[in-house]
């Protein structure tokens, strides 16, 4: 970054973002129009002054800097109660120190600000995917029935494709957990299918 000091026009323009519209680069001197106000803002990003914000611009970290303001805080919006509980307990878990070496603050322990987060937190009502509750034991599941299974039921209650039942059947089934699948098709049915 250039060392060399900001022009009026450019020190107009911070100053205004900074003070006037939270950062966002908005206001511009009366005289600098068109081409004008395009050279200002080239020059401000050229020296990294200022950054894209979508289709405008906003100051940039440095821009704070060339005009001695303080930066503007990297969490500005205020954060739920779970939300702090939540930053303090994963910086205590990412810290490698012994609790001898930092006490807690207010002699709240690590262990009720887990206990509390939880309590404040409420679990999905679904079911967790597990083995037991994956589309692949689902499947065998149905494989097992004494009815057996068509691709097209396994394809509804999957939302696989196809080929992926069929690829299912030859490599996971298979080559990978050994099983034995038989088939069947009726005269004018579809082809079933069993675990034997």
């Amino acid at each position: 970054m250039s060392t060399n000091p900001l022009t009026p026009a450019q020190h107009f323009i911070l100053a205004a973002a900074i003070e006037h519209t939270d950062g966002r680069i908005e206001r511009f001197p009366d005289n600098i129009k068109g081409g004008a106000r395009t050279k200002v803002l080239d020059g401000l990003f050229n020296r990294a002054l200022i950054t894209p914000n979508g289709e405008g611009w906003r100051v940039a970290a440095e821009g704070y800097d060339a005009l001695g303001a303080p930066r503007p805080s990297a969490n500005a919006r205020p954060i739920s109660i779970f939300e702090a509980k939540l930053d303090a307990i994963i910086s205590a878990a990412e810290s490698t120190h012994t609790p001898d070496a930092h006490p807690e603050p207010d002699g709240v322990g690590i262990e009720s600000e887990v206990a509390t987060a939880e309590a404040t937190f409420t679990a999905p009502t679904t079911t967790p995917r597990t083995r037991e509750h994956s589309k692949q034991a689902e499947v065998i599941r149905m494989l097992r029935r004494p009815e057996g299974a068509t691709i097209r039921q396994i394809c509804e209650a999957t939302g696989w494709q196809q080929h992926t039942v069929r690829g299912t059947f030859a490599g996971a089934f298979k080559k990978k957990l050994g099983m034995t699948l038989t088939s069947e098709k009726a005269t004018g049915a579809e082809r079933v299918y069993r675990a034997a």
